[in-house]
């Protein structure tokens, strides 16, 4: 067999037929195709001419998910030496050779009996000979070629998520990235627009943008307010075939949300706040509350508050509930209803974090009035000493006046007060108090050689209350009278010795009287 003789290979593709000139290589033995231009007849049986492309000589193509009633022609392997006389015999061996590619031995006319997917595989290796049909000798030395599957536009864009979900502050400048959605094609990059993709924005304008090349969501309007509006639905279109016509779609759905910033000042409801408290009421106890509102969350919504001015600084306080966002006003100090019946003070709602950006949308403080009205309460009476101390004179008559406690209602009512003696403090009942007027009086002779000093309580209690109701302690002192007569500390005897009653009486006799006064 002469060493030039050589297969040549020729491409006829249904659909898209391509068409290549092989170049000859340096030496004969290697294989060329020899290709020809061909014509291909349309639906009305006008002529199409094909225009020739530049192949790799080794390479077949095959569009894939062909659905044509016949196996696709791939294409041809000839011989030069083949004369028609069927004395050669073609062979293919390789990937998919017997069961995806059948070659006619006779003609060389290689067919694909299925339909091929380039993103299941994009191309097989086959080896072709020509041999001897007799003697099965080889004519040629075996060659290497491809059959490479032709990507059609068969798969539409998929995004990597489903949905999305993005946070941009409120207030953004427009241009501000929020979120970068990325969708892929699984058609062949490297052929025609199949892949190549575009996006756009199906649903969120006019607030978003997208980048048509990047997939860049950006937001496309200035200051967008939080408290208008939180949360934004954006649908992205990522279309294939450069976002032609004709292209196929995918789309994501972008949840974007904005999160806050500190863009609003605190703000009371109302310019006065009305409360009252009781004068009975004991330091620390709460007078009422106060709340500025301020549509900020987290941090940017703090607020603490403070007392600036008012004529109650010295007697009420704020304290700042952090829970509730309220400033809790409470009694510094006792008040009291008879000496003043009002306050007034001036409250300040703060931020208790400022963002520098937004410095131009303070103060970030507000003020207000609290008006706290002073109620009276039932107070006891109140005795005008703390103690009382008075003198009688022993064996004093019953029913002399020992002396008088004094004791008023402080409430505005000013109440009728009626007085009594603790009776567990007087016994044996030494005195009686006159009830309207509080006098003290014996009840019987007291005896200072007895008991020097007596000590009583007395109740004040209003009429109406007995509820309400003081006690003062008295101290009594009884004074002594001359009302005990001298007496000796004990008897005596005198002695007198017989003797000459010439001589006188000598005998001394002294008296000792005791007295007890």
């Amino acid at each position: 067999m002469k060493e030039n003789y050589c297969l040549q290979a020729a491409l006829v593709c249904l659909g898209m037929l391509c068409h290549s000139q092989a170049f000859a290589t340096e030496r004969r033995s290697h294989l060329r195709p020899s290709f020809h231009g061909h014509h291909e007849k349309g639906k009305e049986g006008q002529v199409l001419q094909r225009s020739k492309r530049g192949w790799v000589w080794n390479q077949f193509f095959v569009i894939e998910e062909y659905t044509g009633p016949d196996p696709v022609l791939v294409g041809r392997l000839h011989s030069d030496i083949d004369s028609g006389d069927g004395n050669i015999k073609y062979i293919l061996s390789g990937e998919g050779a017997g069961t995806i590619f059948v070659i006619d031995d006779k003609s060389g006319n290689i067919h694909a009996t299925k339909t091929l997917d380039r993103e299941e595989r994009a191309q097989y290796t086959l080896m072709a000979q020509a041999v001897d049909r007799d003697t099965n000798r080889p004519l040629e030395p075996p060659s290497e070629f491809i059959v490479k599957v032709q990507d059609i536009n068969d798969n539409p864009p998929e995004f990597l998520h489903e949905t999305y979900h993005a946070n941009v502050p409120e207030r953004s400048n427009v241009g501000t990235s929020v979120i970068q959605v990325t969708a892929s094609d699984a058609d062949d990059p490297t052929y025609g627009n199949s892949a190549k993709l575009v996006y756009s924005i199906l649903e969120g304008q006019p607030y978003f943008s997208v980048e048509a090349q990047t997939g860049i969501i950006r937001t496309a309007l200035p200051n967008m307010d939080r408290e208008a509006k939180e949360e934004y639905h954006v649908v992205i279109q990522a279309k294939d075939m450069g976002g032609h016509m004709g292209g196929l779609s995918g789309t994501t759905k972008v949840t974007i949300t904005l999160t806050d910033v500190n863009d609003n000042p605190p703000k009371f409801p109302q310019s006065v706040y009305q409360m009252s408290v009781s004068e009975a009421a004991v330091p620390g106890e709460e007078v009422g509350r106060v709340k500025a509102k301020d549509p900020d969350i987290g941090e940017n919504g703090l607020v603490t508050y403070n007392i600036v001015d008012g004529d109650g600084m010295e007697l009420f306080e704020i304290t700042t509930d952090y829970e509730t966002q309220e400033g809790v006003v409470k009694l510094k100090k006792p008040v009291d209803f008879e000496t003043k019946r009002a306050y007034s003070l001036k409250v300040e709602a703060a931020n208790v974090h400022i963002d520098p950006k937004f410095i131009s949308n303070g103060p970030f403080k507000d003020t207000v009035t609290v008006k706290i009205a002073v109620e009276d309460a039932d107070e006891p009476p109140m005795f005008l000493a703390p103690s009382y101390i008075h003198e009688v004179q022993e064996n004093a008559a019953a029913g002399t006046v020992v002396g008088r406690v004094h004791a008023k209602d402080p409430d505005a009512a000013n109440s009728p007060i009626r007085y009594s003696i603790d009776r567990h403090t007087d016994l044996d009942r030494f005195f009686t108090i006159n009830p309207e007027d509080g006098f003290i009086k014996t009840t019987k002779p007291l005896d200072r050689e007895e008991t020097a000093w007596l000590n009583i309580s007395v109740f004040a209690a209003e009429i109406h209350n007995r509820h309400q109701e003081a006690k003062v302690p008295v101290a009594i002192r009884v004074l002594d009278v001359n009302d005990n007569a001298p007496k000796f500390a004990a008897p005596y005897e005198g002695f007198i010795c017989e003797s000459d009653q010439t001589k006188p009486l000598s005998n001394q006799v002294t008296l000792l009287c005791l007295g007890y006064e």
